[in-house]
């Protein structure tokens, strides 16, 4: 049994179509199975064997006569593999659109019902699975501007499935399904100024929160709760608990006060009397260290108050 070949199948096709085997009529191709040199009439160089059409696709065994110098050229180039591809020379008989009928990537009809005519010897063909379709008597060739292209599909969805859609639409943005193309669209538009309002609202809430906790922490700030350099940090913490919980949060801490304002009169004094440090003796211990670097001067007041000599420090 010699080498077999395929003649057609189920594929699409560089015409960006199929041709169901189904529906390829083959019996009168059968009678007379010529196979031709590059679709040329006139160059015979053999016939096809043993055609089979099963599993979706035609197959075949070539069988070359060698009575021309072309034939057995063909024969020595085919047994060699420099020529080993076959196209099918069909006849469209009826093209179909249906969804069943499409495949990925589909752009033209699937012709549904053909009829092989003959099958040649190629050196290049249109795809793997070559073919050469005519119609009406007309050879198909490639591109919009062949003498008969095919037809390109409607992919644009149908007037029910436009309908559908617009229901579904419809019932998502809480309008019956009877709603109107206007007022689908008055209602999309409702929804996109809400929509843009709310980011709106959203900014000038952002900014009046941001407001408040800048207030509370420049407040902390004239208090001497917290120093200067610590804005941004509490800034960045009342974002995160909200101003009413920073608030609390100041409302916690003591204000830094300096010694000296408690010496002069300010604060509460150690001698138990109107408030105002009246020599070192009168300065807690733990204070000292603090007022003589703070405030030299008084630190110096205090201590000839108390020692009745200049203090050198």
């Amino acid at each position: 049994m010699g080498k077999r070949v395929r003649i057609s199948n189920d594929s699409l096709n560089s015409y960006g179509t199929r041709v169901l085997t189904s529906g390829m009529d083959t019996k009168q191709y059968e009678r007379n199975p010529v196979l031709l040199y590059m679709h040329e009439r006139g160059n015979v160089i053999g016939y096809v064997k043993d055609l089979e059409v099963k599993d979706g696709e035609v197959t075949g065994e070539l069988v070359f006569d060698e009575v021309t110098e072309l034939s057995k050229r063909c024969k020595k180039q085919y047994e060699f593999g420099s020529l080993k591809m076959v196209s099918a020379g069909l006849d469209i008989l009826e093209m179909s659109d249906a969804p069943e009928h499409l495949a990925v990537g589909q752009t033209s009809p699937t012709i549904t019902k053909s009829k092989l005519y003959e099958v040649s010897l190629v050196d290049i063909g249109a795809n793997d699975d070559a073919l050469v379709l005519t119609k009406d008597g007309k050879q198909i060739t490639l591109g919009r501007d062949g003498a008969c292209p095919l037809p390109v599909l409607n992919n644009k969805p149908n007037k029910q499935e436009k309908e559908m859609e617009q229901k579904q639409l419809a019932l998502q943005l809480g309008l019956p399904e009877t709603a109107t193309e206007a007022e689908i669209s008055a209602q999309l538009a409702a929804l996109k100024t809400a929509r843009e309002e709310n980011v709106e609202l959203k900014k000038e809430k952002e900014a009046l929160v941001l407001a408040g906790i800048t207030s509370a922490v420049e407040k902390a700030i004239g208090e001497k709760r917290i120093g200067a350099d610590r804005k941004n940090h509490f800034v960045e913490l009342g974002k995160k608990i909200g101003c009413d919980e920073l608030v609390k949060v100041f409302a916690a801490m003591s204000p830094q006060v300096k010694l000296s304002s408690l010496v002069a009169g300010g604060g509460t004094a150690g001698n138990g009397g109107d408030g105002v440090y009246k020599k070192l003796g009168d300065v807690p211990a733990g204070e000292l260290a603090k007022l003589r670097e703070e405030d030299p001067a008084l630190y110096k007041r205090l201590y000839k108050a108390e020692y009745g000599m200049e203090c050198e420090l």
